[in-house]
């Protein structure tokens, strides 16, 4: 299969600004993803002693560094092929006046602080907090460019969802097994919620030249794959509550699923356009954030 040409686009530069560069921090995605720590963090406390809300405040600050990094690493290594991304070059840090020279240093910056507070939370999570950092290399640098393997990209997100939501556990306990498990269904949630979105962006990643599991196996195979290991998520949250594991309302789960499902099938009516896909997109995070919000709700000791 001969590799597809990838155009090279040249931006012009601006002179160095840090409102600009500090712009190009995806920050309402920095935000989402502070969930899954916070939920563990949360499963973990048993009180709200000034110490366990500093270490919980220590453990955001440190989770917004080390996101942002993940995200600024991410663009900076994907900038050429965003620029030929109608959808996306818009967004771009190129595309605002910003080098690459400048995002390297603000993703490396990002990191240090990240290590550095997480280092103030404890030793497990600084441990964790690289393993993070560490994926997050795979998928995105140069030369390893983990994003461009099939499966092991999906692998790389399952694992780090799961470890995101051990990040918070083990900033205020030992980690158990019971709780492997429950991170076990935001590492699925992240790995399907992947799947979803190179189908989305099979197109994109085809003109790139980007070996996407959608663009080796088909769009429609990595969205359904998608659509199983939601279901395997749904499942064993529904199972958890039922054993008592979480608390049992979370096994209304099953209810939002179907609405889930619904929107699914829709969008492969539809052919899976891009706009029914992220349709599908804006339904299921809604539906995650619901769940982590009845979660919150229910296992803080109130």
């Amino acid at each position: 299969m001969t590799r597809p040409e990838v155009k090279t686009v040249i931006v012009p530069q601006h002179p160095a600004s840090l409102g600009r560069l500090m712009s190009c921090i995806r920050l309402d995605e920095v935000c989402v993803l502070q969930g899954a720590p916070v939920i563990g963090a949360c499963f973990a406390m048993t009180d709200f002693r000034a110490a366990t809300l500093l270490t919980i405040a220590a453990l955001v600050a440190g989770n917004l560094l080390l996101v942002a990094h993940v995200f600024v690493l991410n663009d900076w290594a994907g900038a050429q092929g965003d620029l030929n991304d109608p959808t996306r070059v818009k967004g771009t840090f190129l595309a605002k006046g910003e080098s690459s020279s400048r995002m390297a240093g603000l993703a490396w910056a990002l990191l240090v602080l990240a290590l550095l507070v997480f280092a103030l939370v404890g030793k497990a999570p600084s441990a964790i907090a690289l393993c993070i950092a560490a994926l997050s290399a795979i998928y995105s640098f140069p030369g390893v460019h983990g994003k461009g393997v099939p499966v092991l990209n999906s692998l790389l997100h399952m694992v780090g969802g799961t470890l995101h939501f051990l990040l918070g556990y083990v900033a205020l306990s030992p980690v158990t097994p019971q709780m492997v498990v429950l991170g076990g269904y935001f590492g699925l949630v992240f790995a399907a919620g992947h799947l979803v979105h190179e189908a989305r962006d099979h197109d994109s990643d085809a003109r790139n030249g980007i070996r996407t599991n959608a663009v080796t196996f088909g769009k429609k195979t990595s969205f359904l794959a998608g659509q199983i290991l939601f279901s395997i998520a749904y499942i064993t949250l529904t199972v958890l509550a039922l054993r008592g594991l979480v608390p049992p309302i979370l096994s209304l789960a099953l209810v939002f699923y179907a609405v889930h499902l619904w929107t699914a099938w829709r969008a492969l009516r539809e052919g899976l356009t891009y706009a029914s896909i992220r349709r599908l997109q804006t339904v299921y995070r809604n539906i995650h954030v619901l769940i982590g919000l009845a979660m919150l709700a229910t296992i803080a000791p109130w």
